[in-house]
């Protein structure tokens, strides 16, 4: 199966989509645990119920061992983490190192969004780190929210289970 290229998708190529019911989607939403910024949070929650998805929000400074043990616990299709603090590259990537330790954690598909990193846009050295410590893409905060959508729409339309990891793509414009 091909990456997703996430620079691709717009709102024009998952059109045809709509032919297709979507699968709902089990979703694990959190921030990471310096992040104590709610509002993030329950914006990406009504987003992704609005498109459908049942949504698990974890709530703000989540610890990492709550969310692996979330992850472990019950199954996920995606796990969102949101964050708006500036230090989600650091907490992310820590995250998601220990959650893709753990036996049979190549799953659930994981993505991180938001402000990543302090010094803005110019900076975008840790995006390639989080994709290679185990997200399945990564939207900083130039990243229209638009492109997010369509990555769900895009993993919620597939006829068949989703491929297990390695796969990933960068999301920056």
């Amino acid at each position: 199966m091909q990456p997703i290229n996430v620079l691709d998708l717009t709102q024009k190529s998952v059109t045809h989509l709509t032919d297709v019911a979507p699968l709902p989607l089990k979703i694990l939403l959190t921030n990471v645990s310096s992040d104590s910024h709610t509002w993030n949070l329950v914006f990406m929650q009504l987003l992704l119920e609005y498109m459908g998805h049942e949504v698990f929000n974890l709530g703000a400074c989540c610890p990492d061992e709550l969310i692996i043990d979330r992850c472990e616990a019950e199954h996920f299709d995606l796990l969102v983490v949101s964050t708006v603090n500036g230090h989600g590259n650091i907490d992310g990537e820590r995250l998601i190192r220990k959650l893709r330790a753990r036996q049979d954690m190549a799953q659930p598909m994981a993505v991180i969004g938001g402000k990543l990193g302090i010094h803005g846009e110019a900076d975008s050295s840790h995006l390639q780190r989080l994709l290679d410590a185990g997200f399945t893409a990564v939207f900083n905060a130039a990243s229209s929210i638009l492109q997010f959508e369509a990555f769900v729409k895009k993993i919620s339309h597939r006829a068949s289970p989703i491929p297990a990891l390695p796969w990933a793509v960068e999301v920056a414009i």
